[in-house]
């Protein structure tokens, strides 16, 4: 990784810094900076290795950063305005949001934003005489917003940038042309649904895996010792995503968003710093520190992460096959897949998706019968508008190849059904599996339509389960006290824990998921598949009905289905805690652990704890 400015600036000092320093130097440096930041900007964030471009611009703007501290008068006479330093400003945070791009390195995430809040507090581009400042100040605005939306600053800073940016839009109208005008409309109406999705269960409890919440790796429940195991650990993933209309803001979509942070880990202490920010040193070296001393060393890295937008299928199969070619050997790749689907003509439906096995040999590039009609078209799912046939559906076999390695495929579509087929034929492999119901009820809490608010049902039970729980049963989070929901958050963490206990514990656990067990990042995953099993099985409106559950592949132990005991007071549990028990459709021998069978202890609606809820079992999170 590149060092940082505050690093490379010490080194740079000596050459800023003699006797012999000119205005001319400064300005040599600011056109060679440009040209390096503009050859970094376009590079592809693919690959481990760092390109030395990056190193060279961050060194260049290091040395700009530290002439304009050290001379700033000087520079300020010779014509220097103030909309140039925050450009210098500015640069070097878009240059560290990109190395969080490639290396998944939140700290880098944190450095940006100290440089983003700089400007922003400093008012630099308030030089009126610069012809493009309402411009450039927008696309600052729009960088330094995406930066605290994925630091979850959203108490004081996201509403302050969303405000200023549509203020400064209206203020700047005239000054734009007229498709110029609209394009940055667009963009501010996508903020806003972007935050109306995003805003119900904010700041309740980041989405990363959080030590104030989750247990360290080192607490979680194992396998015991006799079962091998290979060590195999989340390493590299990719998201996708693409709906018409889907809520999103740049690149990033709600569901991606949110998987993105979900694969993450919280530097310690930064959520509890949310709630109110401030950058002070007009340097942007104070705040740095402030996190680094909140970091955890010990913390395991990110894995590596590529979005990717609306991609063709070969640029989605060139960047899995590039990533397969680098992972590690102890490495599995997550594949996060959620888009709308297409069933074909073969009425492939959830209980005949081994209908598509037999029709595998038209990928088989060794296979001398290739057939394109219509009339045998393959489920499958959409990566782009529907009019660009071929060139943007994914089809289950065109993953068969990248079965060669570990892949943790989490499929979020009305045709997840047909990845099942995978299973049994991987080329070295086994797959794991995670895949969404085939349809959404109205009923349910999430329209067929929900995805254009508020994302994906499926998506949302796994990285933000609680909430997707709240939702279902009508909380709409608005009137939800914050100590009622850690103690939903306690409920729930123990649910998972005792699912995890039984798991690690089970005969019959497929290998599989043994390393998924085994890595924490995964686990977490899997048991919050099971309590979206568990949830849509039992829940009155989607019980017994096989389109509106979720399955996995290869099959989980018997003795965490929805039906069995486990399950049933987990779910009992908290149903009864929000007062909702009478909507889940629970077999009559359940009861609840520890407590009686009655809602007694219940919440009101969105409400306060009763005195009378059971806190006898400690918060074990997962």
């Amino acid at each position: 990784m590149a060092a940082s400015p505050q690093q490379q600036g010490q080194g740079a000092q000596g050459g800023s810094g003699g006797g012999g320093w000119s205005p001319e130097q400064f300005w040599s440096l600011l056109d060679k900076a440009d040209r390096r930041f503009a050859r970094v900007r376009d590079l592809p964030l693919l690959g481990r290795q760092e390109p030395d471009a990056f190193a060279k611009a961050f060194r260049a703007y290091t040395q700009l950063w530290r002439m304009q501290q050290e001379h700033r008068h000087r520079l300020l006479d010779a014509g220097l305005r103030r909309w140039q330093v925050s450009e210098i400003a500015a640069r070097i945070a878009h240059l560290y949001y990109a190395q969080y791009q490639r290396t998944a390195d939140t700290a880098l995430l944190s450095e940006a934003f100290v440089f983003y809040h700089a400007v922003l507090d400093r008012a630099y581009f308030l030089d009126a005489d610069h012809h493009l400042t309402p411009a450039k100040h927008l696309r600052f605005l729009a960088r330094f917003l995406l930066v605290a939306l994925l630091l979850a600053r959203r108490a004081h800073t996201v509403p302050r940038l969303a405000a200023d940016i549509r203020a400064l839009l209206e203020d700047s109208k005239k000054s734009f042309q007229e498709a110029e005008y609209k394009e940055w409309k667009h963009v501010a109406q996508e903020i806003f649904r972007f935050l109306r999705a995003d805003s119900p269960f904010m700041n309740m409890r980041p989405l990363r895996y959080s030590y104030a919440f989750d247990l360290p790796p080192d607490k979680l429940p194992t396998v015991p010792p006799t079962v091998k195991k290979r060590g195999l650990v989340l390493s590299d993933a990719i998201l996708c995503s693409y709906y018409p209309n889907e809520v999103k803001f740049t690149d990033l979509s709600i569901d991606v968003f949110r998987m993105l942070q979900c694969l993450e880990w919280e530097s310690c202490g930064s959520f509890a710093l949310n709630n109110g920010y401030s950058a002070h040193d007009e340097s942007g070296q104070n705040q740095p520190n402030l996190l680094k001393d909140l970091r955890d060393a010990a913390l395991p890295p990110n894995p590596l992460k590529t979005i990717l937008n609306r991609p063709s299928v070969t640029h989605f199969l060139t960047v899995l096959a590039t990533k397969c070619e680098e992972l590690p050997s102890n490495g599995i790749m997550l594949i996060y897949l959620s888009a709308a689907g297409e069933m074909g003509t073969s009425g492939c439906c959830p209980d005949t998706a081994e209908k598509v096995v037999s029709n595998f040999s038209k990928f088989d590039i060794s296979s001398t019968s290739h057939t394109s009609s219509k009339e045998d078209k393959e489920p499958c799912i959409w990566l782009g508008c529907r009019e660009t046939e071929g060139s943007k559906c994914i089809y289950p076999g065109d993953l068969i190849p990248f079965t060669r390695r570990p892949l943790f495929l989490v499929i979020d579509s009305c045709i997840s059904y047909a990845f099942k087929s995978l299973h049994g034929i991987e080329r070295g492999e086994t797959a794991a599996m995670l895949l969404s119901p085939s349809s959404r009820s109205s009923a349910a809490g999430f329209s067929g339509d929900s995805t254009r608010h508020t994302g994906s049902q499926f998506s949302m039970f796994l990285t933000a389960p609680l909430q997707a729980f709240c939702l279902l049963i009508g909380n709409s989070g608005t009137d939800t006290n914050r100590d009622a929901y850690n103690k939903a958050e306690e409920l729930l963490s123990l649910s998972l824990n005792e699912w995890a206990t039984t798991l690690v514990a089970s005969s019959s656990l497929h290998p599989v998921w043994v390393e998924v067990l085994g890595d924490p990042l995964l686990r977490r995953l899997l048991l919050r598949f099971i309590f979206c099993r568990a949830t849509l099985s039992l829940f009155k409106p989607t019980s017994g009905k096989a389109e509106f559950l979720p399955t996995c592949m290869p099959p989980l132990p018997e003795s965490v289905d929805a039906e069995s005991m486990l399950s049933q007071s987990c779910m009992m549990r908290l149903a009864s805690y929000f007062g909702a028990a009478s909507q889940f459709a629970f077999a009559e021998i359940t009861t609840w652990p520890d407590a009686d069978a009655e809602e007694a202890g219940v919440t009101s609606s969105y409400g306060s704890v009763s005195k009378d809820v059971p806190d006898s079992h400690p918060a074990t999170s997962i």
